[in-house]
């Protein structure tokens, strides 16, 4: 029970920082259903059903012209792939357990392991819903062209960073302000249905909607990715550090927030969630 304290190198304490978000993550997978390949098929699912209702929705409006030169299907998955992978890390890092959660009573357990482990784990499974359902739609339908693969996926991290951000701000007020947060989170997440741009391109508004929009990092990401997935189309109003450098300023006020939260933690806040 009583064990002397052993000293641990720099590189012995990484290595156990690691393990533990590996295993939280792991259980973070398998939380949403006691197995985890329905877990995994039922989120592949919800990602197939969002790109054919945007087909249908596209092709049903006539929208379809104002589209990029291109595969079709490929551009609504750039921007749906995006907007899910965005929605669903700040959804998994605001969901995920607080400073005054049961788990934070076991000693190597903090929350920036439940807070890493939630958005990896949210990541994971994103990323192979996308590699699924581009794979069958490459097998069975037609080959997918990606004009620079690099930089495509270097725009779902950023989506991905730029949620895990916004979901870790929202996690800092949560102890203080439990329904406002959920609220605040739920019209972020239903309002980037639209501002997101996933179903138009910023080259084609005009200056006076652009301005509606640019104020969202999840927009610059999926027309930025638009313009690597697709040579035939050159973003002109949208950049990828806005973005990045947002999403750094909303983790640096993200960890301060949950610094703060963390050392005046009650345990009579989790009643309130």
């Amino acid at each position: 029970m009583f064990e002397p304290s052993r000293p641990r190198t720099h590189v012995g304490g990484a290595f156990e920082l690691l393990t533990l978000i590996y295993h939280a993550t792991v259980r973070n997978i398998r939380k949403t259903h006691g197995n985890a390949l329905i877990g995994l098929l039922l989120n592949m699912m919800q990602t197939v059903i969002f790109v054919l209702a945007f087909f249908v929705m596209f092709s049903v409006l006539g929208m379809r012209n104002n589209a990029v030169r291109g595969d079709f299907m490929l551009y609504i998955m750039s921007g749906i792939f995006l907007f899910l992978t965005h929605t669903k890390a700040l959804g998994a890092v605001v969901g995920s357990e607080g400073p005054a959660s049961p788990m934070m009573q076991h000693a190597p357990m903090n929350t920036i392991i439940a807070i890493t482990s939630a958005a990896l784990g949210s990541l994971y499974i994103q990323i192979l819903s996308m590699v699924f359902v581009m794979f069958i739609y490459h097998a069975a339908v037609t080959p997918i062209h990606i004009h620079d693969p690099v930089g495509a996926m270097g725009m779902l991290l950023l989506a991905w960073f730029s949620g895990v951000t916004i979901g870790l701000v929202f996690l800092a007020v949560k102890p203080w302000f439990p329904g406002f947060v959920g609220i605040a989170s739920t019209i972020y997440s239903r309002a980037n249905m639209i501002a997101s741009g996933k179903m138009f391109l910023a080259n084609t508004l005009p200056s006076t909607m652009l301005a509606m929009f640019s104020w969202n990092p999840l927009f610059h990401a999926i027309d930025q990715a638009r313009g690597y997935t697709f040579i035939n189309y050159n973003p002109h109003f949208t950049s990828v550090g806005y973005p990045l450098y947002l999403s750094l300023a909303l983790l640096m006020i993200g960890l301060m927030g949950e610094f703060y939260t963390r050392r005046h933690a009650s345990l009579s806040w989790q009643a309130k969630r």
